[in-house]
């Protein structure tokens, strides 16, 4: 019962950011930490595979490996270590570092990880990320193996934030697109260096015109929260109500909630649906640029409920 309470309130944090971890009781500290395991999950198709492996307090990496060549990428390699333990679990190539921004939590992994395995190429937005070999601007397009990369720049969170879109020639599954700190499932990440214009731009001209059937794999296990913010703001939405029960059950397993979809966020997430009258009105706005500014304010001052 302990062990589900504390799964619990860990997701409800975040699942317990650095910060909160560091002022929590030294007690409650060390049953956090014998008792929070967050498993990693893999995402298959005949194209592609895709390993979610955790990190930090409430990060994901992803291994993405092309299965016609055995060639892989690894998006934000904050913990390199896990990831050359993966990259020998599935016998892989491991040539390409894919880095969303320069955050310590998503870049500060690129210096060892380049270490461990030589010759990796480094693609970033920022002249700050840790390592960088290839900087790459909005619609530059690379390979990995037989997998098309596409660039998406997508400034705000930081000024040279790229999601990553990736998709296979000829191929019927569904891409994959990696946003960082850009989107996540149900939110967005905070206007640290961006405006909400920037944003709007982000997530309904550039990710929300990918197909909606792209999986999605954002940079953090913030679900929970997302969604009980989301429900704030729209009580009635009843699609937002059956995800979070799923997110919550989820979570307490130590499962992630990602992926999700392009076609789900529109149905679920705030800071897509600022075009949605149930938002402009919770917002008191019929701009959609302002409700994601005055919807991004809330949420940076939100009170997170426990249920």
């Amino acid at each position: 019962m302990l062990f589900k309470s504390l799964l619990a309130s860990a997701c409800t944090l975040g699942v317990f950011g650095a910060a909160t971890y560091k002022f929590a009781p030294f007690r409650v500290q060390a049953a956090l930490l014998h008792s929070i395991e967050r498993k990693s999950s893999i995402v298959e198709q005949t194209a592609m595979k895709i390993e979610l492996i955790p990190a930090l307090s409430d990060n994901y990496m992803y291994l993405l490996i092309d299965e016609d060549t055995k060639e892989a990428a690894i998006v934000d390699p904050v913990e390199p270590v896990k990831v050359v333990e993966a990259v020998k679990k599935h016998g892989v190539k491991l040539k390409t570092v894919l880095t969303t921004h320069h955050h310590w939590d998503h870049a500060g992994g690129n210096e060892k990880m380049v270490k461990l395995v030589p010759g990796l190429t480094v693609y970033g937005g920022d002249d700050r990320v840790d390592a960088l070999t290839s900087k790459v601007k909005h619609n530059n397009t690379f390979k990995v193996g037989s997998l098309n990369v596409k660039c998406l720049f997508t400034p705000c969170h930081t000024t040279g934030h790229i999601c990553y879109y990736v998709t296979k020639d000829n191929s019927s599954e569904p891409p994959a697109v990696f946003t960082g700190d850009t989107l996540f499932v149900a939110g967005c990440g905070k206007f640290f260096e961006g405006t909400a214009e920037q944003m709007y731009k982000a997530l309904i001209e550039i990710l929300g015109q990918l197909p909606p059937e792209t999986h999605v794999f954002c940079g953090h296990e913030y679900t929970v929260n997302n969604l009980k913010f989301a429900r704030h703001v729209e009580p009635d939405n009843e699609v937002i109500r059956k995800k979070l029960a799923w997110a919550k059950e989820k979570c307490s397993n130590g499962e992630p909630t990602v992926p999700s979809t392009v076609a789900d966020e529109f149905r679920f997430n705030p800071f897509m649906r600022v075009r949605e009258k149930t938002v402009q009105d919770h917002a008191k706005t019929n701009d959609p640029i302002e409700a994601m500014q005055s919807i991004r304010k809330e949420k940076d001052n939100f009170r997170v409920p426990k249920n």
